[in-house]
């Protein structure tokens, strides 16, 4: 089993979902809790199974059209294992916490394929085969967002299929490009990233290439000026939508950055740095501010979930391992913690059926457990000490004061920033007198809510506290990476960013 642990855990949802056809619509939730927790406790395995010392493990193989080298080829390293296991345990919890009555093994069905999608770009070392998962992941995600969504569901929907699928072309023809290049320098055809790594391509050609991955990625993630696809995307989209949006498939781009853009063009990497972390620190700031104005909490979730992305590409483009393992941790934060908030923006819209904050008002005195909840998950948001989120955020911009100092003060003020918008959002809905009447008789939490939300909080508290098991093994594997890049890097600018790992080892001992 452990050498094909892999594809079980890409493949094992899919068939379950297609299972699901035949399991009558009233078992259908007990049936998607199953094959989830099922998923999840393999992805656990495959975290027991793991040896955090880095490299590529679990690798399988298997020639797809053998002419052009395409393969089924899948892995993980510490910097894609977390994110698999993010993917499952979201997954997991979306569906316990579903409380949507229409069509529900139709959703269920849905989620389950979507999962073997979000498990498979990330398993994926295959350009073609991460490609088709890719792509395969905006299916289901339309089919959620225009099929359960809001009002303007519709135009939601085809707004973000068309932005994501847009750019993935862009990328397509990068990674054809690329193929060509390994042909002309080898003689054989590859779309295999391990072969591709090992391509010195000169700068010239480097860039238009990573201007290429960059806007496939840049708008998954999504980055200023292609991020108003995602307030619309988040505002219809149903509880569950949002959720596994925020906590999984924006980190699909971020994480393609660590896995592609970086090791493949280190030198326009280092070129590109500094245009980058500018359209970051927009992002991080103009998001942060908007996030403020908005009279709608979901709303001030989803730009507050932007800003934090910025957060994480700037992080990314430090080029070192402290921001680079920052950036990665913060993607396992960001999707904790941000999926939180959208579940609990859930569980109030659930009872009150809106989701501005002038109908509410002194809601802590009502649910105090929904509070409390909503306060801890709060506070992670903004970077608390001992919360998950101030570890990847600490190490994000640590990374990126070794660039510039000016630059990270500047990021770095949106943290404040941060803090005003949630703390005025809180102060709006839970502290004060009941405003309306609606709001005396709402329920507190109930036990099916709290057993989605409880692991969360513990998650975001237990990784802001001791972050050694998770951070350890994504530290190994960027390691890898940053040697890779400096060994690969052929400007003299490229060299003095991208530290020597193996030198400063040496001058260690």
């Amino acid at each position: 089993m452990q050498e094909h642990i892999l594809s079980i855990l890409i493949f094992f949802p899919a068939l379950a979902a297609m299972l699901g056809f035949v399991i009558h619509k009233d078992s259908a939730r007990a049936y998607g809790i199953t094959v989830a927790a099922i998923e999840f406790v393999l992805s656990l395995v495959l975290w027991q199974w793991y040896n955090p010392l880095g490299g590529m493990q679990f690798m399988e193989m298997a020639p797809l059209i053998s002419a052009f080298g395409i393969s089924y080829l899948v892995g993980v390293d510490g910097i894609s294992l977390f994110i698999i296991i993010l993917s499952t345990f979201f997954t997991l919890i979306g569906i316990a916490s579903l409380t949507e009555k229409r069509r529900i093994k139709d959703l269920i069905i849905t989620l389950l394929f979507l999962e073997m999608t979000m498990v498979g770009v990330f398993a994926s070392l295959d350009a073609i085969l991460f490609y088709v998962f890719w792509e395969l992941s905006l299916v289901p995600m339309l089919y959620i967002i225009g099929a359960w969504g809001g009002p303007l569901r519709i135009y939601a929907s085809i707004k973000f299929f068309l932005y994501t699928f847009t750019g993935s072309l862009v990328m397509l023809v990068g990674m054809l490009y690329m193929a060509y290049l390994y042909h002309m320098a080898t003689g054989s055809w590859s779309f295999s990233l391990l072969e591709w790594y090992r391509l010195q391509l000169p700068l010239e050609y480097q860039l238009w290439l990573f201007a290429a991955f960059f806007l496939g990625f840049a708008i998954k993630v999504p980055m200023f000026p292609f991020h108003t696809w995602l307030p619309y995307a988040h505002g219809q989209a149903p509880t569950i939508g949002s959720v596994i949006l925020a906590a999984v498939l924006l980190k699909m781009g971020t994480y393609a950055f660590v896995r592609f853009s970086l090791p493949l063009f280190p030198d326009a990497s280092v070129a590109f740095m500094f245009p980058i972390a500018i359209l970051a620190i927009i992002m991080i700031v103009y998001t942060a501010m908007v996030a403020y104005a908005q009279e709608d909490i979901k709303q001030v979730v989803a730009y507050s979930s932007v800003s934090h992305m910025g957060v994480i590409v700037l992080g990314t483009f430090s080029l070192n391992v402290e921001g680079i393992s920052g950036s990665v941790f913060l993607m396992i934060a960001h999707g904790v913690v941000s999926g939180a908030l959208f579940l609990l923006v859930g569980v109030i819209y659930d009872r009150r059926h809106t989701k501005m904050m002038s109908e509410f008002g002194g809601l802590a005195s009502v649910m105090p457990r929904y509070a409390t909840i909503f306060g801890i998950m709060m506070m992670a948001s903004v970077g608390l000490p001992l919360t998950i989120n101030f570890v990847g955020e600490f190490l994000s911009l640590l990374g990126f004061y070794k660039q510039s100092h000016a630059y990270t003060l500047v990021a770095g003020t949106a943290i404040i920033v941060g803090a005003i918008y949630m703390l005025s959002a809180y102060k709006k809905a839970f502290f004060g007198n009941v405003t309306k009447e609606e709001n005396r008789t709402l329920k507190d939490v109930n036990g099916t809510e709290l057993l989605g939300l409880v692991p969360l909080v513990i998650v975001a508290i237990w990784l802001g506290v001791y972050p050694k098991p998770v951070l350890e093994p994504i530290n190994n594997s960027v390691k890898a990476v940053v040697q890779l890049m400096h060994d690969k890097a052929q400007t003299v600018e490229a060299k003095e960013r991208i530290p020597d790992l193996t030198h400063s080892t040496q001058e260690a001992h």
